[in-house]
């Protein structure tokens, strides 16, 4: 079914002059086109002037956008996701930063690819999200949701940590090791891809745990069903540092509990028509690239 786009809220990269200049350059053009616009708040404080635009808050464009528009490159398509979860808002990213697996809409064609995509012309997805929080003698200390990945590390100390991991309460292994990736689909292409982890297909309900730098060889990137608890207990005298998507991070303590599910919210995102998944990492991963010469 079609979605119908009256009010469209701009999200753009933070401080990005250049993502300033192509956010008031499409506010006209959906201006021009009878759309409401707003700009997200933070992205109409850098930017500075907003051309008489509504200036919105994420909870404002959660409850009443039927779109947004995303600016920049794939940490603000994090961000963004994060923020707009739970109303399910679908959203387009548009390519401001480098490798852009999220954000599939060129700047230079921008205008006339979205004029297709506000017309009817669109691929919708969804991607799964990892609920995650950090348990302190049962008590809650910290909870937030991400897209990509969930990363339990050495932090600032140069030695390896121990943990316990287990899943659904079974315990599976003591590890010692930099750390541990809990990656989406999504996120299987980001750090994950980079410590050997498997690629997830976004359809794939699953949910990969890839070791970093383990102590015993034999320990493998393993992928999981996506409606497992997973829980990597600290066991002391170790600290770690916890990072979600790489923007937010907690400092966690010996004996603390990190505890990560499948979220209960999806990311929906618009693609161009035509888009495949397959052709994006082509791309991205230069499978069929020509070798360069010295």
């Amino acid at each position: 079914m079609t979605l119908s786009f009256q009010t469209i809220a701009l999200v753009g990269k933070y401080q990005s002059p250049d993502v300033a200049e192509a956010v008031l350059r499409i506010a006209d053009f959906l201006r021009e086109r009878a759309h409401t616009v707003w700009i997200e708040q933070g992205t109409a404080s850098s930017i500075g002037m907003v051309g008489g635009f509504r200036v919105a808050t994420y909870d404002e464009i959660g409850v009443g956008a039927d779109l947004a528009l995303v600016l920049g490159g794939d940490g603000t398509m994090l961000n963004t996701a994060r923020r707009l979860a739970e109303h399910e808002v679908p959203m387009i990213g548009v390519n401001q930063g480098r490798l852009g697996f999220l954000t599939d809409v060129g700047r230079d064609n921008a205008i006339e690819c979205l004029s297709e995509m506000l017309s009817g012309r669109y691929v919708e997805e969804r991607r799964s999200m990892l609920a995650a929080e950090v348990l302190r003698g049962g008590a809650r200390m910290f909870q937030t949701l991400a897209l990509n990945d969930v990363v339990v590390n050495k932090g600032d100390i140069g030695r390896m940590i121990e943990f316990d991991l287990s899943i659904n309460d079974e315990f599976v292994y003591t590890q010692r090791s930099d750390g541990m990736i809990v990656s989406t689909p999504t996120g299987s292409t980001a750090y994950a891809l980079s410590a050997n982890g498997p690629i997830l297909h976004p359809n794939v309900g699953g949910i990969a745990l890839v070791p970093l730098c383990p102590h015993a060889l034999t320990a493998r990137p393993v992928t999981l069903p996506d409606d497992c608890r997973i829980d990597i207990s600290l066991l002391p005298p170790h600290d770690a540092r916890v990072h979600f998507d790489g923007q937010t991070r907690f400092d966690a303590r010996a004996g603390d509990c990190v505890r990560i599910t499948r979220a209960p919210h999806c990311v929906r995102l618009l693609h161009p028509q035509g888009y495949s998944y397959f052709a994006m990492l082509r791309e991205k991963l230069h499978w069929s690239a020509v070798p360069r010469l010295p």
